[in-house]
């Protein structure tokens, strides 16, 4: 049986030394006793994992509203993506693939149900109350509104996993003499997660919006980046099915944009000389990144994907809907706050009304919304 001890010393011995290591994890906010057999960003995994929060990813949107189809991906179907790449990029360069596999496991955790036109509803709605942001929302689940723990708040992250899920934003809603004070520019396991993200979003939601008929083949066949692998598997494979066509494709073009970046993270840790975790934090601004021409690849997907999925009408019809229930359930649950259960409301202190209804509508599903919009005679 390994100890946590012998897995921090693999860790010391295969990691490379700009690597975040177990051994020397600045802690988390209130002390605990070390696990005798898991390392303390294993335990960070694990705890994630197990959330109420990361339970509730599988019924919220990722571009599809969950009742569209079985085979849309969802929000955690999309974060399982996510904590892939994340992990080949982190063991490929010699990082650490235990905190670029919590990070990853937790950077969706805060959306809204209905996905991005759920958060800006919340975001319009709240603006006089501090706004809404998916990312905030998530540091804030697991250091305050998750509370599986008799002796604190919060699921008690590592001080480096914390870090991560911020994406170095700096306004983040903790006590007075907290541990998580940002220092620096973000880990590599952090930026890794950060593009990790981007390329499961980008390549994925073309599976998916080619797979609803929303776009075609045809429509893409100016995007080099998909055109490129679409025209190698049509002339070398003859007789593939359009199913086939559009999965080979769609795996070419993720193994395309993870090959790039840790080829191109590789030579910019070199180049910059990045010889420890503190060279990182202070010289470490875009070390994780695709090349040049790559870079401007992806982003002529991403234009593509923005102009004709995501604002294709069908979507925006959805979306307009969804924008509907989120202010209906926040007007109606701030006129009822009884309707809010008691439990829910147990470990707030000083929080305004409207900051409460946020992240009780916040944490809710697609389906749940639905559902409560729904028994509103809405």
């Amino acid at each position: 049986m390994r100890t946590r001890q012998q897995l921090e010393q693999i860790e010391k011995q295969n990691l490379q030394p700009y690597a975040v290591k177990s051994i020397t994890t600045k802690g988390r906010e209130h002390s605990e006793d070390e696990h005798p057999y898991r390392t303390a960003f294993q335990r960070d995994r694990d705890r994630i994992i197990h959330s109420s929060a990361f339970r509730r990813l599988e019924y919220k949107t990722q571009v599809f509203i969950n009742h569209e189809g079985d085979y849309y991906r969802t929000r955690l179907t999309h974060t399982l993506e996510v904590s892939q790449i994340a992990r080949v990029c982190a063991r490929t360069l010699g990082v650490n693939e235990d905190v670029a596999d919590s990070i990853a496991l937790a950077h969706d955790l805060g959306h809204t149900p209905f996905g991005h036109s759920g958060q800006d509803q919340m975001n319009e709605i709240m603006k006089d109350h501090g706004g809404f942001e998916h990312n905030k929302q998530s540091f804030r689940i697991v250091t305050q509104l998750e509370n599986p723990y008799p002796d604190f708040i919060g699921l008690n992250l590592t001080y480096e996993v914390l870090d991560g899920i911020s994406k170095h934003v700096t306004e983040y809603d903790m006590p007075d003499n907290s541990l998580f004070v940002k220092e620096g520019y973000p880990s590599i396991e952090g930026q890794i997660t950060n593009y990790a993200d981007e390329i499961a979003y980008n390549s994925h939601d073309i599976d998916d919006g080619l797979k609803s008929g929303l776009i075609t083949p045809k429509g893409l066949k100016d995007v080099k980046l998909w055109q490129t692998y679409f025209k190698k598997f049509s002339d070398d494979y003859v007789n593939l099915t359009p199913t086939q066509q559009r999965r080979f494709t769609v795996r070419a073009i993720v193994n395309h944009l993870v090959s790039d970046l840790v080829k191109t993270t590789s030579d910019n840790i070199e180049k910059l000389g990045i010889k420890t975790l503190d060279d990182v934090h202070k010289n470490g601004c875009g070390l994780v990144s695709l090349s040049d021409e790559t870079k401007k690849a992806s982003k002529e997907l991403k234009a593509f994907l923005y102009q004709n999925l995501y604002r294709h009408k069908k979507v925006l019809k959805m979306q307009d809907e969804s924008k509907e229930i989120v202010a209906k359930l926040f007007t109606t649950f701030m006129e009822k706050p009884y309707l809010i259960p008691d439990e829910f409301k147990t470990f707030y202190k000083n929080a305004v009304p409207e900051r409460i209804v946020c992240d009780y509508i916040a944490g809710m599903t697609d389906r749940y919304a639905m559902n409560e919009y729904g028994n509103l005679g809405a």
